[in-house]
């Protein structure tokens, strides 16, 4: 396929690049800003993905910009990842203008689209939204202002595919980690070990889903391929298990690989301002994929040893 892909300086777009790239797909990689004025891990991402992928920089999504890409091409798919994240862990974070963001001149985009040849659309959707994955006995809320601004981008995306004619698919994300990861869980707990701390897990008991990004990758470009003519959606699952227990796997695979003694202390967890449960439900096979587990660990435990030895 010929395939639009927005959001590739994220983590899980980079991944996903890679993936559809080794799957044997042609990606063109439109970028809001200019590659000067990318920085950090999100300029290490798009130097991964540039050997592989067409870049166009200043184009977000929507822009003349971006609508004239869509003009010079033929297209099979337009995979939208890219979503507003500025300050997205913020209780100030502005739902509605992230929508308007998300979704600018989407109709016009998708009518664009479809002039091109283009019939198909996958959406990156979070299972912190409302009404996505599971949670026991509490209600699916949006688990944060920015939770809220996915789903409804969901929602409009929905819409409009139906109205233009497009056959849509929603990929589900839940916790994903791995080589390149932003500064979350398991960035802190390495960074700790690496300089010789105890970390300490203040949320031991919330039950989420943490996923392999190289997995999850693999898994998202066979559902782009996989995509027919009625909506589909998908919410891939992979370790399902409390965070003290997913602390301790983390820590035996890295005690297993680096010289670190990779302790941490699980603290009584008295607070729960988030769901205390949030997964999802459907677990990825990974022999479809010869995905190796034994080998994604080695990869990060590298990685890790390189960027912060």
């Amino acid at each position: 396929m010929k395939i639009l892909f927005t959001g590739a300086s994220s983590l899980t777009g980079m991944w996903f690049v890679k993936a559809l790239v080794e799957a044997g797909h042609e990606v063109t990689v439109p970028l809001r800003g200019s590659l000067e004025s990318y920085a950090g891990l999100r300029q290490q991402r798009i130097a991964q993905v540039e050997p592989l992928a067409k870049i166009r920089a200043s184009c977000p999504f929507g822009s003349e910009a971006f609508l004239k890409v869509i003009q010079e091409g033929n297209w099979d798919c337009l995979c939208h990842h890219a979503a507003d994240v500025t300050n997205y862990k913020s209780s100030d974070f502005d739902p509605a203008a992230a929508l308007a963001n998300n979704t600018h001149q989407l109709k016009k985009v998708l009518l664009a689209l479809k002039e091109k040849g283009c019939q198909k659309l996958l959406l990156t959707g979070s299972v912190f939204e409302q009404d996505e994955g599971k949670g026991g006995s509490e209600a699916l809320r949006a688990v944060s202002p920015y939770g809220l601004s996915k789903g409804i981008t969901s929602a409009v995306f929905r819409y409009y595919a139906s109205v233009t004619g497009f056959r849509l698919g929603k990929f589900v994300i839940p916790n994903p980690f791995g080589p390149f990861e932003e500064p979350r869980f398991t960035t802190y707990l390495i960074q700790s070990w690496f300089s010789n701390k105890t970390p300490a897990v203040n949320t031991p008991d919330y039950i989420r889903d943490n996923i392999p990004v190289s997995l999850m990758a693999q898994a998202y470009s066979r559902f782009a391929e996989q995509l027919n003519n009625e909506y589909q959606q998908y919410n891939p699952s992979f370790y399902v298990e409390d965070q003290g227990t997913f602390t301790e796997r983390f820590a035996r695979e890295m005690r297993a690989r680096l010289p670190l003694h990779c302790n941490f202390e699980l603290k009584q967890q008295v607070d729960f301002p988030e769901p205390r449960i949030r997964i999802n439900y459907e677990k990825i096979d990974p022999l479809p994929f010869n995905w190796s587990e034994t080998k994604a660990w080695d990869e990060l435990a590298a990685y890790y040893q390189r960027t912060y030895g």
